[in-house]
């Protein structure tokens, strides 16, 4: 088949599976950017590296030494591809993104011909130029993106998956203006559009061979790109697509819950970047979040917050200029009497005890959140509870009439909304600071008392103990507590002041786990 005709078949094929529903939840304004989702704009080749030249890439580093130890020695050489295509914003608005198309190279047959193929959805970033492409890290900013980027290479693709990993509409190049953070519809929808474009560029790239698609397609995320993968998978599936299987790491998915608990005390690492990521994701797709910027937060931030993120400028240079409080999300004073007892939190639930330090941290005088806009969401939290916080129903649904808009817009966009078809492991940690590990749980119970088909999803704690000689992960189990035991003992011999339990929880959610879960999501596929 010719590239042009390859064009208009996948083309043709995003407009009558995809389109009608995008279109339906952004309104008709996205007719026209609808038609032109997935379409590939432009793509070259960034890096070609052979296993071995691989292999010294990682070698060069303390962190890919780390990386080669977990990933195994690359089995396969690698080419990166970096793409441009349209896809839609969060109001369904026309806009472009960037991604990363990894394919496996080599003689191999583990290495070419005909090859799974695997999405992958990157975690939260303040950096607008993070970029997964970048893997040797061209941009010295883009470090984190880097790092990731290749983290996914050496698990993946020199493992013989071609990856697609898409950047994200509002980040490396986009012309979106904002981030449609944790928008359900619109993070799939650009997942979806950076596949139909990665498979023009593979055939474009490798027209005459090498690694090919083999018909099973994974669909994998750490943090947001879990709960991304998750939305995905969802997506794929209603949409007629088969999903070999999916495994998600330490996302929101229940994301109005986890919601309910912020708001009633239980304040995660990184609160103040995600309100704003996705309160300004919400207000641009619903536009009914705030009237205007001081009705939600504090007045020595509400200038200019509605374009502060993404930034060209690191996360910890924005706090530093006053832009964004560090941890301090609520003010110290309960914004009403009956609700003294969660400022911070007496008796938190969900959550285990090692975590109650870390609530107090994210109140204080220096507020993100205004005290008036969080007493409204709380009294609308009583009134319309959830279905697993603090209370849990058999149900576990989300609340069924949420009057808050941004109750609401979490409601819109939890997941507990569908039964998947293809297996599904969700992967964490039990004591993650971030993203607490209840949404696995949470998400588990929903689809088991809807009645999902018997052992079709799982749940994994790898902060858990190895469960007798059959367990699958014991390998992982055990290699999540010598590294967490590691990171303790560093600190402690490095004389750190609050001891090793603070290290732990400072790299809990973004080393310890997220590695874990990434060759536990790499083992759960080699099933299938």
């Amino acid at each position: 088949m010719s590239v042009a005709m390859r064009r208009a078949t996948l083309g043709l094929l995003a407009s009558i599976t995809l389109g009608t529903s995008v279109a339906a939840q952004a309104g008709s304004g996205c007719h026209e950017a609808c038609n032109a989702r997935g379409q590939l704009l432009d793509h070259h080749v960034t890096l070609t590296l052979s296993a071995p030249e691989f292999s010294t890439l990682l070698a060069s580093s303390v962190g890919g030494r780390q990386l080669a130890r977990l990933a195994g020695a690359p089995t396969c050489g690698i080419e990166i591809v970096s793409f441009r295509y349209r896809t839609i914003g969060g109001a369904g608005e026309s806009t472009n993104a960037s991604g990363a198309l990894m394919i496996p190279s080599g003689l191999s047959a583990a290495c070419s011909g005909a090859r799974p193929l695997m999405l992958y959805a990157h975690g939260t970033t303040a950096y607008r130029n993070y970029n997964l492409a970048d893997i040797t890290r061209t941009d010295p900013g883009n470090g984190a993106g880097a790092g990731e980027g290749l983290s996914v290479a050496a698990m993946y693709a020199a493992r013989g998956y071609i990856v697609v990993a898409t950047n994200y509409a509002g980040y490396a190049g986009s012309d979106l203006p904002y981030h449609p953070y944790l928008n359900a519809d619109q993070q799939s929808a650009d997942m979806i559009d950076s596949l139909q474009a990665a498979r023009l560029a593979l055939a474009e790239v490798k027209p005459d061979g090498g690694a090919h698609e083999n018909g099973k397609l994974f669909v994998t995320g750490y943090s947001q790109g879990g709960f991304v993968a998750l939305a995905t998978h969802r997506a794929l599936q209603a949409a007629g697509v088969k999903v070999t299987a999916s495994a998600p790491g330490s996302g929101p998915y229940a994301l109005a819950a986890i919601a309910d608990a912020l708001i009633e005390g239980q304040v995660n690492l990184g609160s103040t970047l995600f309100a704003t990521l996705i309160v300004t994701s919400y207000q641009r797709a619903y536009g009914n979040i705030y009237r205007r910027p001081g009705d939600f937060y504090d007045a020595a931030y509400a200038s200019g917050i509605e374009t502060l993120l993404p930034s060209a400028q690191p996360l910890n240079k924005l706090i530093a200029a006053g832009k964004l409080p560090s941890t301090q999300l609520f003010n110290s004073a309960p914004p009403a009497p009956q609700f003294a007892s969660l400022t911070p939190p007496a008796m938190p639930s969900l959550t285990p005890p090692v975590l109650m330090p870390l609530f107090a941290a994210g109140f204080g005088k220096a507020n993100l959140v205004r005290n008036a806009y969080r007493l409204t969401l709380l009294e609308d939290a009583v009134a319309n509870p959830d279905g697993a916080f603090p209370h849990a129903t058999a149900a576990m649904e989300p609340a069924s009439n949420p009057m808050h808009p941004l109750r609401q817009a979490f409601r819109r966009n939890d997941l507990r909304n569908w039964l998947p078809r293809a297996p599904v492991l969700l992967c964490g940690g039990e004591a993650d600071p971030t993203v607490f590990f209840f949404n696995a749980r949470i998400e588990q119970a929903y689809w088991q008392n809807a009645k999902v088909s018997a052992g079709l999803t799982s749940v994994l704690d790898v902060d858990s103990a190895v469960a007798g000689p059959a367990d699958p992960y014991a390998p992982i189990k055990r290699g999540f507590a010598s590294a967490k035991a590691e990171v303790a003992s560093q600190a402690v011999a490095g004389g750190a002041a609050e001891g090793g339990v603070s290290a732990v929880l400072r790299a809990y959610h973004g080393q310890l786990v997220a590695s874990s879960c990434m060759v536990a999501a790499r083992a759960f596929f080699a099933r299938f």
